[in-house]
């Protein structure tokens, strides 16, 4: 498909799909805030091997300048099945969006990308969403002004300034919540671990090497597959596939942070946290080569900040205050140490979702940052 000053063209050959890769660097050039995904992640998120391709299919395409073959933007549209089993109309996703700035040259990409989607029966889409919301989702919409946390999305603002004027609407928001630690929390947190206790309920921090490891991943998966299986345009996972997840941030852990709630042996809550490592991946442009790794544990020591994840447990459980527990535990565990996390980001949480937000809230975060998803009609 060929515009007037650039082209849309699908992603067939190593060149493009290299090409494919390089856009960010153009599109974030000169941004102070930008921290550069792991080329060699996205490259692995769209191989064939990806297990996406057993059950969904997706096509990326590139925008070039005619004149200098320069790259412009890039998109990939997407069908994931498992989504559409949950879904009651045939929606198709776009994701791994990024385009300079230039409406035109984003008009074309995403018209492009509900082409295919149309061609292929979908009757709306939805975005951004990277195959599925277990990978990078969502436009920032407010909070421009700070780097993103680790696996958090960024953008610049001009994304969704075009996609409104391009007559895409709001299909649900999301929050970023801040929480400074230097503030105790309420009694009512540390009375609810103390409930949890006289419930018979038992804690321990997550267990990170061989056999145990596998062992507390599995029983991981059962429990987000039993607590947060109702999350909006979530899809399932098979256990294979979240092991496979678990492994990659297996390293990364820190088990002060990671707290497991159980009940005889029964996992039945989680307190997901995991240190910022965007603070040392900003210093390696999305390459761990050699010197890329060196640059990462060089500066991973300067990490006192956290993302909360995860926080829940199952609904037979909330009366037990184990929700409350987790979360008195996952602080104290990070205030206690050595070289004690001086802030945590607790992200990210839909609008709708009051049950979570009243309970972070409740904690003193604020709201620093508002994320959203998009819909148009084919």
């Amino acid at each position: 498909m060929t515009f007037n000053k650039f082209q849309i063209k699908p992603v067939k050959t190593s060149i493009d799909r290299k090409i494919f890769l390089d856009v960010p660097d153009i599109v974030y050039r000169g941004d102070p805030n930008w921290v550069s995904p792991l080329r060699e992640s996205i490259a692995n998120q769209l191989s064939e091997n990806n297990p996406f391709s057993q059950y969904g299919e997706f096509q990326a395409f590139i925008a070039l300048s005619d004149s200098s073959e320069e790259p412009l933007g890039r998109i990939v549209a997407a069908i994931n099945q498992r989504l559409l089993d949950r879904e009651t109309r045939k929606v198709g996703l776009f994701g791994y969006f990024e385009c300079v700035e230039d409406l035109e040259v984003a008009r074309s990409l995403l018209d492009t990308a509900c082409q295919w989607l149309r061609d292929r029966g979908m009757a709306v889409v939805r975005g951004p969403i990277d195959l599925s919301t277990h990978n990078n989702c969502l436009f920032l919409v407010e909070g421009f002004d700070s780097p993103p946390v680790m696996m958090m999305p960024y953008n610049p603002r001009y994304y969704p300034e075009f996609i409104e004027k391009l007559s895409w609407q709001k299909a649900k928001d999301a929050y970023a919540y801040e929480l400074p630690l230097d503030k105790p929390l309420d009694y009512k947190y540390e009375k609810g671990y103390k409930i949890a206790l006289k419930s018979g309920i038992t804690f321990r921090n997550l267990r990170t090497k061989g056999k145990e490891f596998e062992e507390d991943v599995r029983d991981l998966y059962q429990l987000f597959t039993t607590a947060f299986t109702n999350n909006w345009s979530s899809s399932a996972r098979t256990e294979e596939e979240f092991m496979a997840e678990a492994k990659d941030l297996q390293q990364l852990a820190d088990p002060d942070i990671f707290i497991i709630a159980e009940d005889r042996g029964k996992m039945v809550g989680l307190f997901m946290c995991l240190p910022d490592y965007n603070i040392a991946l900003k210093h390696v442009n999305g390459t761990l080569n050699l010197w890329g790794i060196l640059k990462f544990l060089w500066h991973r020591r300067n990490i006192t900040t956290t993302r909360t994840i995860a926080i829940g447990s199952l609904p037979e459980y909330r009366r037990k205050m184990v929700s409350l527990a987790l979360i008195y535990l996952g602080r104290k565990g990070g205030i206690g140490k050595k070289r004690p996390y001086t802030w945590s980001e607790l992200s990210w949480v839909w609008e709708d979702n009051s049950p979570s937000r009243k309970i972070i809230e409740a904690t003193g975060a604020k709201i620093y940052k508002t994320y959203r998803v998009y819909e148009k009609v084919l």
